[in-house]
């Protein structure tokens, strides 16, 4: 089997609060127990917060007009994927814009049936969604609650253990 292209797909991700400090965490469709936040790749052209905004209707059926943009990740992460989840479509990981936003309508508005790439969705602490995504985003994932942990539930214990 060939190694896929020598590339990191431009993406973006987004951060969803419920306002309680709580942020929208789903699980994958295909790897069951592997929760995250929704993220996607860039359409060629596409400026990061419309393609967030695509990104998250397509997965999540939110519609922007419920979103409120609290803060943006000042520039794009990145995250190596293990050899087996490299495909040509993904290279060899993603470089990803990070949005935090406010979600402010009712859980009826969550469809995961849009996109169909996620299997169910719950809120969930920051610290829940760490212990819960699979293994090669935890690294990017600490650097955007540092980042938006203002607007996270975080309890101190796991917040200082964090910068031992």
């Amino acid at each position: 089997m060939s190694r896929p292209a020598q590339f990191f797909r431009a993406g973006v991700g987004a951060a969803i609060t419920d306002g309680r400090g709580r942020v929208l965490a789903c699980e994958r469709g295909k790897v069951p127990g592997a929760w995250q936040m929704p993220q996607g790749g860039m359409e060629e052209g596409e400026k990061p917060i419309d393609a967030v905004l695509r990104e998250i209707r397509e997965e999540t059926g939110i519609p922007a007009s419920h979103l409120e943009l609290v803060d943006e990740f000042p520039g794009p992460l990145a995250y190596e994927l293990p050899p087996e989840y490299q495909t040509r479509k993904t290279g060899l990981g993603q470089v990803q814009y990070w949005f935090l936003f406010k979600f402010s309508g009712g859980d009826e508005l969550i469809d995961l049936g849009v996109g169909g790439e996620f299997r169910a969705w719950r809120w969930m602490t920051f610290d829940a969604l760490l212990d819960s995504a699979i293994q090669f985003r935890v690294p990017m994932y600490r650097r955007i609650a540092e980042r938006f942990t203002t607007h996270l539930h975080r309890p101190r214990a796991a917040a200082r253990k964090e910068r031992a």
